[in-house]
């Protein structure tokens, strides 16, 4: 019973929401990510590389045997090590990495901002001041 009631508390407090929402929002940006980097930017890293298409490159490590008209020797898939896909993966970490890098900066200087106004003093000490300085003149 007593798991339950924590769970329950956890839930209400909003942390449960919160990290919730950050997973769907960073699943949905990682795709987003992806497209962009395999439709926009891969396809302009071929170009500028004489037209060289990323997503198919790989290195044959074992070309692939079809199987024999008799049946008495199965087919063997190609064995490749696609490293096409690997480039595209690290710029896709990297672009998704340079956002979040930027999205904490501006966070943390937002936080700063925050601390560095000072809060307004509350009514009664405004008026507590006034007052004294009244009584000195």
């Amino acid at each position: 019973m007593g798991m339950i009631k924590e769970f329950k508390e956890f839930a209400i407090k909003g942390n449960l929401i919160d990290m919730a929402v950050g997973v769907v929002m960073g699943g949905a940006f990682g795709k987003v990510v992806s497209t962009f980097i395999d439709g926009m930017v891969m396809p302009a890293i071929g170009m500028i590389s004489g037209g060289v298409d990323f997503t198919q490159q790989k290195i044959i490590l074992k070309d692939a045997v079809p199987a024999s008209a008799d049946g008495a020797t199965p087919a063997v898939a190609e064995v490749a090590v696609k490293y096409g896909d690997f480039i595209s993966q690290c710029i896709t970490f990297l672009v998704v990495a340079l956002v979040v890098f930027v999205v904490i900066k501006a966070i943390n200087k937002m936080k700063k901002a925050e601390a560095a106004v000072p809060a307004a003093p509350p009514a009664q000490e405004v008026l507590l001041t006034e007052i004294r300085d009244l009584l000195k003149k």
